[in-house]
């Protein structure tokens, strides 16, 4: 497999996606944010001092997704359709943090997904760094996407 963000001289580009085809697209990414489980708690019950932990994540994430092209170098900016993020948890000390991100064009999301499910743990842990500062962020992963020419994927679980 070939890497395509190298031009001839092996130097760092954008590349150009103008002669690819618009398509759906769209992809799932997944943190964790493993933590004490009063930490957990705390954050379930509405008691951390800085707001609702998970409605001010779920604006960051969302954020960061429309923001990725600003932070990763060699991302387009895309007209982003759609952004979810959710939150489960393991009802003892793990938080996770799932984003869905969609678009119509050129080029996938799943720069967008990760940087979105990033940016939300990483919003977790500031809010609740006063309680906890020993939480542990990841693994982040993709989890799936679909369009475009390299096809759909979709993580095999364990």
């Amino acid at each position: 497999m070939e890497l395509t963000h190298f031009n001839e001289q092996g130097r760092a580009r954008m590349v150009d996606v103008s002669e690819k085809e618009v398509t759906s697209r769209t992809a799932a990414a997944r943190s964790r944010v493993q933590m004490a489980p009063e930490t957990l708690t705390a954050i379930k019950a509405g008691r951390i001092s800085k707001g609702d932990v998970l409605a001010v994540a779920q604006v960051a994430g969302i954020m960061a997704a429309k923001q990725t092209s600003a932070w990763i170098p060699m991302c387009h900016p895309l007209p982003l359709t759609g952004v979810d993020i959710s939150f489960s948890d393991n009802s003892k000390d793990e938080l996770y943090i799932e984003a869905t991100v969609k678009t119509t064009g050129k080029t996938g999301v799943e720069m967008e997904a990760l940087t979105a499910v990033s940016a939300a743990a990483l919003t977790v842990y500031d809010m609740c760094k006063a309680l906890q500062k020993d939480m542990i962020i990841g693994p982040t992963l993709l989890v799936s996407k679909s369009g475009g020419k390299n096809g759909d994927y979709a993580l095999e679980e364990e």
